[in-house]
């Protein structure tokens, strides 16, 4: 299974993300150096803008996602 790269912006919902798949590389080596070069020129932006993600399908990488996911609970020692 492939590794995709993409660019997630939320919208004006937090429901509702704008995602732009920008590459895929069958290697995770390689995915994360594409996400970082665009986090590199693209300064102004968060990172957390561009993902890597692993799925079989671009579809399932999109619906993996879109999906609400709960903020991990800091521990007192991480806080």
């Amino acid at each position: 299974m492939p590794y995709y790269v993409y660019r997630v912006e939320n919208a004006a919902m937090e429901l509702v993300k704008n995602l732009e798949l920008l590459d895929e590389k069958e290697k995770f080596k390689e995915a994360k150096q594409v996400a970082r070069q665009y986090r590199v020129q693209h300064p102004d932006l968060p990172p957390e803008t561009f993902k890597v993600i692993f799925a079989a399908t671009p579809l399932e990488a999109e619906e993996l996602l879109m999906e609400k996911r709960e903020k991990p609970i800091l521990m007192e020692h991480e806080k």
